[in-house]
């Protein structure tokens, strides 16, 4: 028998909901962490129950409370997947403070941007993170105070007086970096109301990806500083009475083991991890899992029917956006699983996104022609729940939203039923293994390099990653190219950039392809359907791309 109504749900803040669901489901298990030997932390698992977790938020709020800590102030975490995020996050939207996760893959530089764009009041980090985060904080014209998670001393005072207004749906939540076009990460400010629609969304499935209350448990490898484990399926087990299962990353060899270890009943992937999957060897444990079913983004259609032959599991794709919460979800027969499909708007105001699909000139284009995708909110409000703005940025969130559509950057084609088809991606966005890699953010730490005159990054293929960051470069002096040069330009970039960002393949060239403008046409680099990759004098470094 459900228990949770309206009612339930009709709070203003995401903590108050947990609260909320809490007196609903106290002996529920709300978070987990899976048994792993050879995880460096919990190696055993743990589990905490609804009830649990609110006696740890409870007073995890009132230490930050006593600090000083409430609206206007940001907390910037370096806490990795581990539950502790989920704790802090809950205590700070408690009283009207706001998360802003931090990539610990992150160079000090780039984690220094991150503090100082967001004005963190407090960095919170791991024992074991605490040497990295100072490291950025050294860089820092005015850097916050460093906590370490661990320790039971008071938080250090907060440097500025909180806000005075009680926190509502419009009360910033968490500020979430996402790779933009033009260089460094953009802030997206996720308030109350991104968070609930999110959650709204996941509830209101009726198709094979609907949510049984109070019984699901979803296993997200995925990393908490991106919407998909921070906010989609932790809003979905909040608001169902739900747990979250949280393993420290993706191991293809331990998978199953670990889906059946922590009895879990949905997991969510990227395109590369069924891909990864099906390279291994047969197994007693391909179906030893209890799945209903997987929810994600990129799987390969050659593979999509043999995937759900052989494990048993049905892999259900979506679409979406840091900037726009909820998407779109292709669960409901027929799938279309031999193409890209990626759902269709449904038309709910208030939960379901439009779309319209359009040219150069945001002209709709003809049905099964491919074009730009734009989304807005069915209903009255067409900003409901989606990203308040960009931090900082007025002239960014303007421009995304012209006309009164989000304009996504991606291309894709839509049937006479309203199936949306994925075809391509911003061509200056590189997807690699889940994460958005800024073409231009690369160009910049490459160009700033004394030996490199020009250099144009693009996407190349990529077998087990979907896709690798790939560097044309010319140098000030031609003759200096040579693989040696390639690896010392990598180490260059690595020393700047988190591991999975420098370039995986560098090309020397005499020259960039220009317009008359002196605009580099990247779209003239290679032929048309050529694999850069096989351009002649490619070099590949991807072997020295490694975390940590």
């Amino acid at each position: 028998m459900n228990r949770i109504t309206p009612e339930t749900l009709a709070a203003p803040t995401v903590s108050a909901i947990f609260h909320n669901v809490a007196s609903l489901y106290p002996d529920n298990a709300f978070i987990a962490v899976g048994p792993l030997a050879t995880r460096p932390y919990l190696p055993e698992g743990v589990e905490y129950t609804y009830a649990a977790t609110r006696a740890i938020v409870d007073d995890l709020a009132a230490r930050y409370r006593a600090g000083g800590y409430g609206p206007g102030h940001r907390v910037a975490v370096l806490l990795e997947n581990r539950p502790e995020h989920f704790f802090h996050f809950l205590a700070l939207n408690s009283l009207g403070a706001s998360l802003a996760p931090v990539n610990p893959d992150y160079r000090p530089d780039e984690m220094r941007y991150l503090l100082e764009h967001a004005e963190a009041s407090l960095l919170v980090a791991l024992p074991e993170r605490l040497e990295q985060a100072q490291r950025a904080l050294d860089l820092c014209a005015d850097p916050p105070p460093l906590h370490d998670v661990a320790s039971g001393a008071p938080f250090p005072p907060a440097r500025t007086p909180a806000g005075q207004a009680a926190p509502d749906l419009d009360t910033e939540t968490c500020l979430y970096y996402t790779s933009g076009t033009t260089g460094r990460p953009k802030g997206c400010v996720a308030t109350n109301q991104y968070y609930l629609s999110v959650g709204r969304g996941c509830c209101s499935n009726t198709g094979l990806g609907q949510y049984r209350e109070g019984q699901e448990r979803t296993y997200n490898p995925l990393p908490l500083f991106h919407i998909n484990a921070g906010v989609f399926s932790f809003m979905a087990a909040v608001m169902n009475g739900g747990c979250v299962i949280l393993p420290d990353r993706f191991h293809p060899h331990s998978w199953w083991r670990e889906l059946a270890d922590s009895r879990a009943t949905i997991a969510h992937y990227l395109g590369v991890i069924p891909s990864m999957l099906m390279k291994l060897e047969p197994s007693p444990q391909d179906r030893a899992h209890g799945l209903r079913f997987m929810l994600g983004a990129g799987v390969e259609p050659e593979i999509h029917g043999a995937f759900e032959e052989r494990f048993g599991a049905p892999l259900l794709e979506l679409w979406g956006m840091t900037e726009t919460g909820g998407g779109f979800f292709a669960d409901a027969e027929p799938r279309m699983i031999h193409t890209r499909a990626m759902g269709r708007p449904l038309g709910r105001p208030g939960l379901d996104l439009d779309a319209r699909v359009v040219d150069a000139d945001d002209n709709d284009v003809p049905v099964g022609n491919e074009g730009q995708l734009l989304v807005r909110r069915c209903g009255d409000n067409p900003r409901l729940g989606m990203f308040r703005e960009y931090l900082k940025n007025p002239e960014a969130t303007a421009e995304a939203w012209r006309g009164g559509w989000f304009h996504t950057g991606d291309v894709v084609r839509q049937d006479e039923t309203g199936m949306l088809y994925f075809v391509d991606r911003n061509k200056n966005i590189i997807r690699r293994s889940g994460e958005n890699i800024a073409a231009a953010e690369v160009e910049a730490t490459l160009l700033a390099h004394p030996d490199v005159a020009e250099v144009a990054v693009v996407a190349a293929p990529d077998e087990v990653r979907e896709q690798e960051v790939f560097a044309c470069i010319v140098l000030r002096a031609r003759e200096a190219a040579s693989e040696d040069k390639a690896r010392e330009l990598f180490t260059w970039a690595n020393e700047r950039l988190a591991y999975f960002k420098p370039p995986g393949w560098v090309l020397f060239l005499d020259a960039l392809p220009k317009t008359s403008t002196q605009k580099v046409q990247k779209s003239e680099l290679f032929a048309a359907g050529a694999d850069p990759r096989k351009t002649d004098g490619a070099i590949d470094l991807r072997a020295l791309k490694k975390r940590g």
